[in-house]
């Protein structure tokens, strides 16, 4: 059974890492009795909003080791985190002020702790396109969130081109083939751009819906058939990614609210260009479409790939919606 083997990386990193589970896919037959008690065990986190700290506060506890000959692994809770983090949108932070703020990230937005090895290793993947304030806002917190928790990591930048409508999913998709070229990943971070996390016991979704910023093992993400690639514009993909969680023999799994906060970028960003081929509100049937419409019918043209300080920019054609009939 696949949650009951210790090689389960990403079930242990929510557990011991994130303290909470956010988004986990486990399947039907429920968790093992070890991971049950985690489950039904209350979080001993005190939780006031009141009294948020900086992002990068201890970070600078953080130093490179003398020698990778005597560095020790990460300790499994991380000695850094504060809980609740403050969190504004008011001044727009500098591509050079984030990357002087993080000096240990590496060509390509990698990192990995400099004074340990790090248990875990998270693929962070953010479809884009045109939204730079939104990029710069995100990057300046995300970066020294995740280092918080003594991950390595990676973050990548799905950048769509043309005019065509938005496909937040199959950008995913895309970022999901091309991130498994790099690393046999433990988790993939699936992250809205306009999302902040505000407190970094946990990473956590949308109470109400599967999208926003969700986790889970490449193992289950390739077992649910990835996401759907059809859905333009409208954002029904969300429904159709939790039916076929289920239909796959999985469940979605989520903590509570109060630890699982966001922040969502207040302001308006550049208007998506509308385009005549826009569909009407999607008549998709997942049951019968999920096993045929995802990763293994996945087509897109690789533009260009480039290493930037902060992350991998991974810039793709995915082609359009087709005009409807």
């Amino acid at each position: 059974m696949f949650l009951s083997r210790m090689e389960n990386h990403c079930f242990l990193l929510f557990v011991f890492v994130f303290q909470a589970i956010f988004i986990l896919i486990l399947y039907r037959s429920g968790p093992s009795r070890v991971f049950r008690g985690f489950v039904e065990a209350p979080q001993v986190v005190v939780v006031d909003y009141s009294k948020p700290h900086d992002v990068y506060t201890n970070l600078s506890l953080f130093t490179q080791a003398p020698s990778e000959d005597t560095m020790p692994y990460c300790s499994a809770q991380s000695p850094v985190l504060v809980g609740p983090l403050t969190i504004t949108f008011k001044v727009l932070p500098s591509e050079r002020m984030i990357i002087k703020r993080n000096p240990f990230v590496q060509s390509g937005g990698h990192y990995r702790p400099p004074h340990c090895f790090a248990r875990y290793k998270s693929a962070i993947l953010v479809a884009y396109r045109n939204q730079e304030k939104k990029l710069r806002h995100l990057l300046y917190y995300i970066h020294p969130f995740l280092q918080r928790q003594q991950l390595s990591y990676t973050i990548y930048l799905i950048q769509q081109v043309g005019t065509g409508s938005f496909n937040r999913a199959k950008l995913l998709n895309v970022g999901v083939r091309e991130a498994m070229k790099d690393e046999e990943w433990d988790c993939l971070v699936l992250h809205d751009i306009d999302l902040v996390p505000e407190n970094d016991y946990n990473l956590l979704p949308y109470k109400s819906f599967f999208g926003g910023v969700s986790a889970l093992t490449p193992e289950h993400y390739m077992k649910m058939n990835g996401f759907p690639n059809t859905y333009w514009g409208d954002g029904g993909e969300n429904d159709d990614i939790a039916t076929r969680i289920h239909l796959a023999g999985m469940k979605i799994v989520r903590t509570s609210p109060h630890i699982g906060r966001y922040r969502v970028t207040d302001y308006k960003e550049e208007t998506e260009i509308p385009d005549p081929w826009r569909r009407p509100p999607s008549q998709h049937n997942t049951r019968k479409t999920w096993k045929a419409d995802g990763m293994n019918t996945l087509q897109f043209r690789l533009l260009s790939r480039t290493k930037h300080p902060l992350y991998t920019k991974i810039t793709v054609d995915i082609g359009y919606v087709p005009p409807f009939s």
